[in-house]
């Protein structure tokens, strides 16, 4: 089973957006998923109904349970900064702008200049939508394009409370497993000393924990079961400085 879901990734994403990507690509099987230019298509095209964000796997409504109490357990700086790395068109740093009442400073990157160029407009209240604001006066948002493999331009070393991966690396893994460590090591490096990752997926911890556990050594790392949403079960994938 756990062999099954790791090939079937796509199945999670919503059914109108899935069937708008599949009609465009054609197929999503092999490692496409880790090439930009499918994901620029998948941004360029429209929107399903009138909902400007689109999700893999989930939300920011189905994620807030699980992120503020980790969120509100970190208060050794504020606002804290929180790094999505893959953020796409995801709902996940505009929900946590809007409406995390802690203040927070999330900067969003993804490899496509598509999806970051919309995610600027939403902020700034393009695309005849109302421009964003902070659930807290002191949070910040930014979107930056940038390679989640070479964040050295964006994110210096040690800078980050929290930094999440939603599907990233699901979707890098598809072009093999040295770019999904490579992945994994930067958002090792700019984690602050007591900064926690966060894998978010559907991916079975007999195939995921192996991995994670083999490229963050020295780490600890634990899993947390969310949902089922939507009937799918997913899972949280929490690394840590082991202590």
């Amino acid at each position: 089973m756990a062999a099954l879901r790791a090939t079937l990734h796509v199945a999670t994403l919503a059914a109108g957006a899935r069937r708008a990507l599949l009609g465009r690509e054609g197929s999503l099987a092999g490692n496409c998923l880790a090439h930009r230019r499918l994901w620029d298509k998948l941004h360029s095209g429209p929107r399903v109904g009138s909902v400007p964000t689109f999700d893999w796997f989930f939300g920011y409504e189905e994620a807030q349970g699980f992120l503020l109490p980790l969120l509100q357990e970190a208060r050794a700086a504020y606002p804290l900064r929180v790094l999505d790395v893959g953020c796409g068109t995801s709902s996940l740093c505009t929900g946590l702008y809007t409406k995390c009442p802690i203040p927070v400073d999330v900067l969003g990157v993804d490899f496509s200049p598509v999806a970051v160029a919309h995610m600027n407009s939403l902020l700034e209240g393009g695309q005849d939508q109302i421009p964003l604001y902070p659930g807290h006066p002191a949070s910040r948002l930014q979107f930056i394009q940038a390679d989640a493999q070479n964040l050295e331009p964006v994110a210096p070393s040690g800078s980050f409370q929290l930094v999440l991966d939603k599907g990233t690396w699901d979707a890098v893994a598809r072009g093999g497993l040295p770019g999904a460590y490579q992945l994994l090591s930067e958002c090792l490096r700019v984690l602050s000393p007591r900064g926690t990752l966060i894998q978010f997926t559907d991916e079975d911890p007999d195939v995921r924990l192996p991995c994670l556990e083999q490229g963050s050594q020295g780490w600890t790392v634990t899993v947390q079961e969310l949902g089922p949403f939507r009937g799918i079960p997913y899972f949280a994938y929490l690394v840590q400085v082991s202590h």
